[in-house]
């Protein structure tokens, strides 16, 4: 097992020095840490370069976390945005094979905070498995893992349990799709978080405590 640190736990901003950051995170002894995913889209090639020689030096590594906007949402009944949502996945894919980020994790099937305008959760779950198949095909050539945030029921509508989420795995049906649970999200939604996490079984690709 390997323990992390979110960025944001030295910073109010959706953004900051993450190099600057790799290096506190060795300092106080974790092992990996995880950052924004929209930043990695505002660093040139150079900059992934250096970032991720940083921290192969430091031997760390590093997550990437996406809370997907809404003009981007995979499962979106727009085809133009799920159009839109399916190249910047390939941008963001891209970005991270230069920085040797090999994990993105968040509501990748949706978006967030997700807009309950729309409660056609079924309709939702459809288009979400069929753009995650084609966003999951990049993942695998690249050797990037999606791991699926399993939110709770305010902050989301296609998954909310660990059950759910192996489901959605299923339907999707690709080794790059593992699952990511919280601990805020699973205290709302799941009885038992332990039996959730057991739930999860070998999808489970990453724990937020």
């Amino acid at each position: 097992m390997k323990f992390g640190v979110f960025y944001s736990y030295w910073t109010d901003e959706w953004t900051g020095d993450y190099f600057k950051f790799a290096r506190k995170a060795k300092e106080l002894g974790f092992d990996v840490l995880e950052i924004s995913a929209p930043d990695l889209l505002l660093m040139d090639p150079l900059e992934l370069e250096k970032f991720k020689d940083l921290t192969n030096e430091l031997g760390i590594l590093v997550s990437a976390n996406l809370g997907p906007p809404t003009e981007y949402d995979l499962s979106s009944p727009d085809l133009q945005i799920r159009r839109a949502g399916l190249e910047y996945y390939n941008e963001l894919i891209e970005a991270m094979k230069i920085a040797g980020i090999n994990k993105l994790i968040g509501a990748l099937y949706s978006s967030w905070p997700f807009d309950f305008a729309n409660l056609d959760k079924s309709a939702y779950w459809k288009r979400g498995v069929e753009s995650l198949k084609r966003v999951s095909e990049r993942a695998e050539k690249n050797g990037v893992s999606l791991c699926l945030e399993v939110l709770n029921r305010f902050e989301g509508l296609v998954l909310n349990t660990a059950e759910e989420a192996v489901r959605f795995c299923e339907d999707v049906n690709s080794d790059a799709v593992k699952i990511h649970l919280d601990t805020f999200h699973m205290n709302i939604e799941e009885d038992d978080m332990c039996e959730a996490i057991e739930i999860a079984g070998n999808k489970l690709g990453h724990l937020h405590v």
